[in-house]
């Protein structure tokens, strides 16, 4: 640690994160209590009934002090949530560092991220609030640009490679959360829920409101053999790799400062032939949304036709009998 981060003027948390905050003074031979059981004690409250169920009393109970006591080592419950976070995170494993190129490495990088997820889920509810700023968040990182730090990326092509990484990461976990709460609500496994899924959507899907869907559900897309998810992280890092060899070859960087544009809806604001384009565009969206709701009303209403002529012929048929 830097000695002189001492003199620097941190937020408690973030001091507290990185070790240079200041500790409450013990008494007596033992000490009973510490940041260090705080926070354990916290993680285990999330990891066993969400991040919801976190609370300065809740921990202080688990723990038997009074709430008033855990002020002492962390001032509020932003604090601890950081410190939680950090603890959950942990160090990026060795693997990482290990693998012998770089796709290899961000892939391995990318799995221990989500086994992370998986066993503290309640890290995905934390609010992402600016850029990584504690010890292991910032491990993390240097770990995946490590990775690249031999390719012919500049340090915000690295980076912005970090950033594809940690939304894919982020969106699958999301969505294994997601199957997994279901799965242990019902009692159903994740490929028993997309197969009844899909045999509603199956049903209320038409070729004339959805063709392009109803091609798809045709083809089994809901219930194919595979993981989508891991094909679209395979094609993220093709492309990165097509990037690399480009560059490799002396292509200019396409950093994010080349790649920003000012969006169209801001040139020209004050003409008044733009504004008049905008304004029809507008009501041609808004007319748009309009006649899409009536289309859906018009298959409700074919549908719920349908069924009363069905159970007319089936009335018919049992007088007739």
């Amino acid at each position: 640690m830097d000695p002189d981060l001492d003199e620097v003027e941190l937020p408690r948390g973030l001091a507290l994160a990185w070790g240079v905050a200041a500790h409450p003074q013990q008494r007596g031979p033992k000490r009973e209590l510490s940041l260090e059981r705080i926070v354990d004690a916290a993680v285990e409250i999330a990891d066993s009934d969400g991040l919801g169920a976190v609370s300065m009393s809740a921990v202080a109970k688990q723990l038997g002090f009074t709430t008033m006591s855990l002020y002492r080592y962390v001032t509020s419950k932003d604090d601890l949530l950081l410190l939680m976070g950090e603890e959950a995170l942990g160090a990026p494993p060795l693997s990482i560092s290990e693998a012998t190129g770089w796709r290899e490495g961000l892939v391995r990088w990318h799995d221990e991220t989500m086994a992370v997820y998986t066993a503290h889920p309640w890290l995905l509810d934390l609010p992402i609030a600016g850029i990584p700023s504690t010890p292991a968040n910032l491990a993390w990182m240097d770990a995946a640009l490590g990775l690249l730090v031999d390719t012919a990326l500049d340090a915000q092509e690295a980076t912005a490679v970090l950033l594809l990484m940690t939304g894919h990461a982020r969106w699958q976990a999301i969505v294994n959360h997601g199957y997994t709460d279901q799965a242990r609500e019902t009692g159903i496994s994740p490929d028993g829920l997309d197969r009844q899924v899909a045999e509603v959507i199956g049903q209320l899907v038409t070729a004339e409101q959805f063709p392009h869907l109803r091609v798809a559900i045709d083809a089994g897309v809901f219930t194919a053999e595979g993981d989508p998810l891991a094909f679209g992280l395979e094609r993220i890092l093709d492309g990165v790799d097509l990037y690399l060899q480009a560059r490799s070859e002396g292509a200019p960087a396409a950093t994010p400062s080349a790649l920003q544009q000012p969006p169209e809806t801001d040139a020209f604001p004050k003409d008044p032939k733009v504004r008049e384009a905008r304004a029809a565009r507008r009501e041609a969206e808004k007319a748009a949304r309009e006649a899409a709701k009536r289309v859906r009303e018009a298959v409700k209403r074919e549908r719920e036709a349908v069924a009363q002529a069905r159970e007319r012929q089936a009335a018919a048929r049992e007088r007739q009998a």
